[in-house]
């Protein structure tokens, strides 16, 4: 049994991913996990009345308890499917500083964005075969240190360098693992980040990309093989200044543009 995996998939790039990968791949069913069921049920009839012979399995799963990865491991155990994909979309952040984040809103952060994944991506890789493709939402902030919205950039700096190392450890395996990097993106990410005690510290959210893009441009570079996605020429700059310019004077643009 073939099938592909998305994380994160109740709304948003996770949503898009699912949609695209469905009517993209050859597969025998869909797994989509979040929190939401009753989302993911009403992407399963929008899939499962688009697709044909394809099943689309929801699973309604909180990736912050480890109970929930230990019930995808049994699943994955029974089911012994061959997982052509896999897509780690879910995650979120914060807007604020140090003062402003609870400490749950700092300990699901990281959960999600780091443990979560991890434990999720380890867990799929052993029904994954030559020629499997994993990717993993990252993000532009993740090429700079950004103050006042510290911790989210920071757990996406962990998940890019722990995508392109991966990617590396898999080569003999022919898998490979895709760090997806876009800049702003029009979901409902927003309304999440600036739910905090500081909801204006960044409010210039220009150039604003469509979803759509972003994932066409993600699968097509992970068919490519290619360890980074990265849409945009604002992006690519990001990426660029992040690496050629020292950190301060990066911070210092930031704190007057964000």
């Amino acid at each position: 049994m073939k099938i592909a995996i998305v994380t994160g998939a109740s709304s948003g790039m996770g949503r898009e991913f699912a949609r695209e990968i469905a009517a993209d791949e050859y597969l025998d069913e869909l797994w989509l996990i979040a929190r939401r069921g009753d989302r993911l049920l009403a992407l399963k009839d929008e899939i499962e009345g688009n697709s044909g012979d394809l099943q689309v399995r929801p699973l309604a799963l909180d990736l912050t308890k480890s109970e929930s990865i230990e019930q995808l491991r049994k699943l994955l155990a029974k089911k012994k499917p061959h997982v052509k994909l896999l897509v780690n979309a879910s995650g979120f952040g914060k807007y604020g500083t140090y003062q402003d984040l609870t400490e749950q809103e700092i300990s699901q952060m990281i959960d999600l964005n780091c443990k979560s994944l991890v434990h999720l991506t380890y867990a799929v890789l052993p029904y994954m075969k030559k020629g499997g493709r994993v990717l993993i939402l990252g993000s532009a902030s993740a090429f700079q240190p950004l103050p006042e919205f510290n911790l989210y950039a920071s757990t996406k700096a962990f998940v890019v360098h722990f995508s392109r190392a991966l990617n590396v450890e898999l080569k003999s395996r022919r898998i490979s693992v895709t760090c997806v990097c876009p800049g702003y993106v029009r979901t409902e990410f927003f309304q999440v980040a600036q739910d905090t005690k500081n909801p204006n510290t960044c409010h210039n959210f220009k150039p604003m990309y469509e979803p759509e893009a972003v994932v066409r441009k993600a699968l097509s570079d992970s068919k490519k093989g290619r360890d980074l996605s990265v849409l945009g020429f604002d992006t690519k700059l990001k990426r660029l200044s992040g690496k050629l310019l020292p950190s301060k004077l990066v911070m210092r643009v930031w704190m007057k543009i964000k």
